[in-house]
């Protein structure tokens, strides 16, 4: 059982992907990090040597903290970071416990390069529908939660990814795009190694949506007439965003938790009591 300053990684495994996840710090050593280079979902890397200096930056938030182990240097940042008014833990037996459970993680290889604030920027066209907000959900929910989203005319894209160093995606030849008949949803859930059972199945969903093959999923005519509703409904694609990404998390908690759960009309009726003799 962990202790109170810790969280077990089972625990943290259902709050990864939710919008009300912790936000996760990696302190692992550059060693550490050189052997095995991935993240837990979302997470961004600090160096543990330097935690007086940047601790604050995390004042009022819920943090988890690893490192391998999780002994010293995740609990002492921990520690660090509580000083600093941070509801922080460290994870129950660090990097290794997660990626011996299982656990996702993300490649930081296929992470593009952030801005001087730690963003990772991307951009696309304007006006989106389906594709182009289910992958900044997923970015946000499982990469990069401060990811910056720059919504521009079609034909500007690539010039704005250009001047402003953005990362271009759903539009034709460049890297995070359509392949093969899958969406650029699906490029994004296997470049970066996301592939769970809860997330493939929404992949479909959104696929079906996305290329008009209802005969992916049930819900993706659902999934399509709520999107072109949201488009009509918002005026500013940022504001869309932001809005949409909860139909999205309400999917995947269906897809995460709840695939067997059906609706009927009229409810069961309770059974009648015997008539008293």
């Amino acid at each position: 059982m962990p202790s109170p300053t810790e969280i077990a990684v089972a625990q943290l495994g259902r709050l990864i992907g939710l919008p009300d996840a912790p936000t996760l710090i990696d302190v692992r050593s550059d060693e550490h990090f050189a052997e095995d280079p991935r993240l837990l979902p979302g997470a961004s890397r600090r160096d543990h040597r330097t935690v007086e200096t940047w601790a604050h930056d995390f004042t009022g938030e819920r943090v988890v903290v690893y490192c391998q182990h999780g002994h010293k240097s995740s609990q002492g940042v921990a520690a660090w970071l509580r000083q600093e008014g941070a509801a922080a833990e460290s994870l129950e037996g660090g990097f290794d416990a997660w990626m011996q459970s299982g656990g996702l993680l993300v490649d930081s290889g296929k992470l593009p390069r952030r801005d001087a604030q730690g963003r990772t920027v991307w951009v696309t066209r304007a006006r989106p529908k389906v594709d182009r907000i289910a992958c900044p959900w997923l970015i946000r929910r499982f990469v990069d939660p401060h990811a910056v989203f720059l919504f521009v005319a079609p034909t500007e894209v690539a010039g704005v990814a250009e001047r402003f160093g953005a990362t271009p995606f759903d539009v034709e030849s460049v890297f995070w795009t359509h392949r093969d008949g899958n969406c650029t949803f699906d490029t994004m859930i296997e470049e970066f190694g996301l592939e769970s059972p809860a997330l493939k199945q929404l992949a479909n969903i959104v696929r079906g949506a996305d290329t008009a093959r209802y005969d992916l999923a049930p819900e993706a005519p659902g999934l399509l007439a709520a999107s072109v509703g949201y488009s009509r409904m918002f005026k500013d694609d940022l504001a869309q965003l932001d809005a949409a990404c909860v139909m999205y998390d309400a999917f995947y908690r269906r897809c995460r938790d709840a695939q067997d759960e059906t609706h009927n009309w009229p409810a069961a009726k309770p059974m009648a009591e015997p008539a008293r003799k």
